[in-house]
């Protein structure tokens, strides 16, 4: 069984309140992110949780040790706030959103110059083809 766990955080992120979720597994994290729209009830996250999380896409792992927990839940309370109140979402699972962004980026990127080749190939072809009619008396 892995050692490892997985944590929700939801923040304000103007115009929208925004959930990320980070995932920590053999030193490793990886991060997807969602968007929630209005500030959601505790309710609508526990919803969320057990309706839509199959649908997340995590991002490409990024070293990061696990770190410590507490053994009180209070003072895993007083920490987290202490957290958010400090940085908001760690940096590293910053880092891998924006890996997994670059990664969506590139694709994209290949599939429309793939499209851009097709596409002149095409063009290029009725050209031709028009140019032979043309030249066959037609």
């Amino acid at each position: 069984m892995d050692t490892g766990y997985l944590s929700l955080t939801v923040y304000f992120e103007a115009p929208f309140w925004v959930g990320v979720v980070q995932r920590h597994c053999r030193g490793k994290l990886t991060a997807a992110k969602t968007t929630f729209g209005a500030e959601p009830s505790d309710q609508e996250v526990w919803q969320w949780v057990l309706g839509r999380w199959h649908t997340l896409r995590f991002s490409p792992a990024v070293k990061a040790p696990i770190p410590w927990r507490p053994a009180s839940p209070k003072r895993a309370q007083r920490q987290a706030a202490q957290t958010l109140a400090q940085h908001g979402v760690g940096t590293k699972a910053q880092q891998a959103l924006a890996a997994q962004r670059g990664q969506n980026k590139e694709k994209r990127q290949k599939e429309q110059k793939q499209r851009r080749q097709a596409l002149a190939e095409q063009k290029f072809l009725l050209r031709r083809q028009k140019h032979l009619e043309k030249h066959r008396g037609r």
